[in-house]
């Protein structure tokens, strides 16, 4: 027999630690019960009002653990093949760029995280803060289209005249042109050996789409590249030759609709990859809902997942409705959804508020790890769609029986596509589409 591999092992060890969350849940009394089954709004909500108020100039709580973790991906996905090279631009980001990247790259996602989960949790910050934040977001002038969707969705997230306004959609629309490149791929940044993949396809499309300025120079070719990374699995991959992969997929699928092209995707394999394969088969009962990719007939390992791929699993929601209907951003959101979930939405809000909740506020990756601003975020957004996936109309609230716990628990729906509250999204469609 084969001994487990390191990922194996970790794997085997959280789910060790979700069963020993669930037996404790079952052998508590029923008023400690009740205190697990409840979502810690008010302490999630002083915790990210906190947060947003610490984000000044030289905010940088996540430069020394969070820089060399980004650092090492985007190193390892440069179209470096020597290792060597590879290493010498390791150690020239880490320890030249690293603060400066750090303070740039991140702050506006910083804003993205806990603006949205705020918005998720039906609060709203005060109008100084709401200020602050819009002054902070145009102070974050940086050529990548990463921190460039991060600030947008957090604009619209904020609402309003001033947020929305502060926008210029002309330059935005250049700016979005010049990370194009001629197969249909977008770069993340105007850096010769910036990485070209479908998340900056995703990000470039759905900015433009959310912007209101989406127009064939920036949607010719991409569907093209997008059906380049599809892979036989049915899943799609980062880029052409690559491992199908959830996050992956979401960016895929979501720009795929988004360009109106979906239909040319194959489908059927896509829904047997989240049926079978690598996703919806893998809620297992250990995991009590939580997302994992198993072994695929080309990886070599089981991978694990972190908190936040309850959001890809938001994918799966997308995917109920992506195979009825092909319609794009506001029209999407409107059509009546005929198929039921392809995922078990109540283990999964199970799994969220035992094993990823924090109590005094906050969420975390898994049981073992640190609560942070963005596991909040896509904790509280994968259950936003977990609560309203049953929900047939967009317009319906959900049944009591659609959500784990309380009806109190219940969040503010979040629009599949761009993971932005719709109440915001409908503002912003309306002030854009105006102009």
């Amino acid at each position: 027999m084969e001994s487990p591999t390191v990922t194996q092992r970790d794997q085997l060890m959280v789910e060790m630690k979700v069963a020993e969350i669930y037996h404790l849940f079952a052998s508590l009394p029923h008023h400690a019960q009740t205190l697990m089954l409840e979502l810690q709004r008010g302490n999630h909500v002083e915790y990210l009002t906190k947060g947003l108020k610490q984000l000044g100039p030289n905010y940088g709580v996540l430069d020394a653990k969070y820089v060399r973790h980004w650092m090492f991906y985007w190193v390892l996905v440069l179209d470096v093949d020597d290792a060597l090279k590879k290493g010498i631009l390791f150690g020239f980001f880490v320890g030249v760029c690293g603060i400066a990247v750090s303070n740039d790259v991140l702050r506006p996602w910083l804003c993205y995280w806990i603006l949205h989960s705020i918005a998720l949790l039906g609060d709203f910050i005060d109008c100084n803060l709401e200020n602050d934040a819009v002054d902070f977001l145009n102070r974050c002038q940086l050529p990548h289209l990463a921190t460039t969707y991060a600030a947008v969705n957090s604009l619209i997230t904020l609402g309003g005249e001033e947020a929305l306004s502060s926008i210029n959609r002309e330059k935005m629309h250049g700016f979005l042109l010049r990370m194009k490149d001629p197969s249909g791929g977008f770069r993340m940044s105007l850096a010769d050996l910036s990485e070209m993949d479908v998340r900056a396809c995703y990000t470039a499309i759905s900015v433009a789409s959310v912007l209101d300025i989406l127009d064939y120079d920036l949607v010719q070719n991409v569907g093209n590249y997008i059906l380049s990374c599809q892979t036989y699995e049915g899943g799609i991959a980062g880029e052409p030759g690559s491992e199908a992969h959830g996050g992956y997929t979401f960016c895929g699928l979501a720009t795929m609709i988004l360009i109106n092209e979906v239909e040319r995707l194959d489908l059927p394999s896509l829904l047997v990859a989240f049926s079978g394969c690598w996703t919806v088969a893998c809620q297992r009962k250990e995991n009590c809902g939580k997302h994992r990719y198993i072994q695929t007939p080309n990886s070599s390992d089981a991978e694990k997942v972190p908190g936040a791929s309850s959001t890809d699993g938001g994918g799966m929601s997308i995917t109920d409705s992506v195979l009825k209907l092909s319609d794009i951003g506001f029209s999407f959101i409107k059509e009546q959804i005929e198929l039921d979930p392809l995922f078990q939405s109540i283990a999964l809000q199970q799994y969220i508020l035992f094993c990823s909740q924090v109590q005094d506020g906050r969420f975390r990756d898994k049981p073992g790890k640190q609560r942070d601003h963005y596991h909040t975020c896509y904790c509280l957004s994968g259950l936003s769609v977990s609560q309203h996936c049953w929900s047939k109309d967009v317009d319906c609230s959900p049944l009591p029986k659609a959500i784990f716990g309380p009806y109190s628990n219940l969040l503010e729906r979040t629009h599949p596509l761009f993971n932005i509250v719709l109440d915001r999204y409908h503002e912003a469609h309306d002030f854009f589409s105006g102009q």
